[in-house]
């Protein structure tokens, strides 16, 4: 079937708003731009989507795996998108009939062949002058010697909708007396299995209702502990949280779960849904390399990730590789762990620190790091046991991409090759948002 002898029916592309924890995983990922969001859902454009699917992968939920068949020329609008809180029914074929698709159309025209035309519709990434976006470099594939992560236990799509967990810690770990207070915060899950890896997060759902009187959707939160507990040997997770006072444009807004996750006490309950991811996870074999790139709250899984590893090297019975971090803030005074890190030996990690708001100092930003130690992240690069791990906001990825590539070019490395084989082999991710 020819792209111009479109069927009568779509099998549309949404995403489920009961499921979805609205990390924008999917609106990063789509090559098209056919994702968006506002503060209630993440939607697809019908008009733009064109099936290559590069967003199910990333999804932590599965809420991007929805479809409804409806007649083409009258999809579901992004307006009735915005405005569910869980996906509508099947229509049936007397609406569909009534939306211009008649009987023959319904016989004739199979899902199959509706998704076969979306298909041949599609842009060819492989092929030039297609005008399909670039591919991004993200490794939808965990580690090769990652260990098996468990995920959706608790949610919409589990037998148990949620769980509870007990706070049994909440410490600032910003200065005091700055704005935009960072907190880490230990929640336990008592005798309730709740297992989770570095790497993984999982959804706080805040009590209450929102404007329209709909119970609050899930935020989700990276973990910051390791796999045997924020305390070792006990059912205990760590978050780090910081209080959202303004939104994207400088806006004063009181984020709704941040604003709920700072203000509570010992002993206060959560409720919890997750654990979710299954690709940003670190590697557990020998002699390999971990580096770590972030900034603000993105250093939790870093977090994770780096005390694992210490926790390793004071048993005496696992051999690391080399471990980098380089962190970027603000100022040094909203940077996470600020204290905590300088205290880690020299020769377990080498962290590097950005700060683009110091007074009478010149902007730094995670990217000059890198390119600062070109000399010993190219052979990195090269290594086939280095693994690299992005976390922060969305606007640090390009810049971080681009360092990368000027690393491995200055070292007369392909960079085109390079970042492909990461991706292949499951050594590069990138969880920003």
């Amino acid at each position: 079937m020819t792209v111009l002898e479109q069927p009568a029916i779509l099998k549309q592309h949404l995403i489920d708003a009961a499921i979805c924890i609205r990390c924008g995983a999917c609106e990063a990922a789509c090559p098209v731009k056919a994702i968006s969001h506002d503060s209630n859902n993440y939607v697809v454009d019908a008009a733009i989507c064109d099936m290559q699917m590069a967003c199910l992968p990333v999804c932590p939920t599965g809420a991007i795996d929805s479809w409804r068949v409806v007649a083409r020329a009258k999809p579901y609008t992004l307006e009735e998108q915005f405005s569910w809180y869980e996906l509508p029914e099947e229509l049936t074929p007397a609406q569909l009939a009534d939306a211009g698709v008649d009987e023959s159309a319904l016989a004739d025209e199979t899902l199959a062949q509706a998704e076969a035309s979306a298909q041949s519709a599609a842009f060819d990434p492989t092929q030039p002058g297609t005008g399909a976006a670039p591919v991004s470099l993200n490794a939808t594939t965990p580690p090769w010697s990652a260990a098996h992560a468990y995920t959706n236990l608790y949610g919409a799509r589990a037998a148990e909708k949620s769980i509870t967990a007990t706070v049994v810690g909440n410490v600032r770990v910003t200065e005091v007396g700055k704005d935009y207070d960072t907190h880490h915060i230990i929640l336990d899950f008592g005798a309730m299995p709740f297992p989770v890896l570095e790497g993984q997060s999982i959804g706080i759902i805040p009590p209450g209702v929102d404007a329209k009187g709909k119970p609050h959707h899930a935020r989700q939160y990276s973990i910051a502990s390791p796999r045997n507990g924020e305390r070792p040997g006990y059912n205990n997770v760590s978050l780090t949280i910081k209080r959202v006072l303004e939104d994207h444009q400088g806006n004063p807004v009181r984020g709704v779960a941040s604003n709920y996750m700072c203000d509570l006490k010992v002993g206060d309950r959560v409720e919890v849904i997750g654990p979710f991811g299954s690709t940003f996870l670190m590697p557990n074999h020998p002699k390999s390399n971990i580096i770590m790139i972030c900034t603000g709250t993105g250093s939790a899984p870093m977090r994770a990730m780096t005390e694992w590893r210490r926790r390793l090297r004071k048993s005496g019975k696992f051999e690391g590789g080399k471990l980098m971090l380089f962190f970027g803030a603000r100022t040094k005074e909203e940077l996470p762990y600020f204290g905590p890190l300088q205290s880690l030996p020299k020769d377990f990690i080498d962290i590097h620190f950005g700060f683009s708001r110091t007074p009478n100092q010149p902007k730094k930003y995670v990217q000059d790091l890198l390119r600062e130690r070109a000399a010993d992240v190219a052979p990195l690069l090269q290594d086939t046991n280095t693994f690299i791990y992005v976390c922060g906001l969305k606007s640090m990825e390009e810049g971080v991409l681009l360092a990368l590539r000027d690393v491995a070019q200055g070292a007369g490395q392909s960079w085109d090759e390079i970042g492909a084989r990461l991706k292949r082999e499951g050594r590069l991710h990138l969880e920003t948002y």
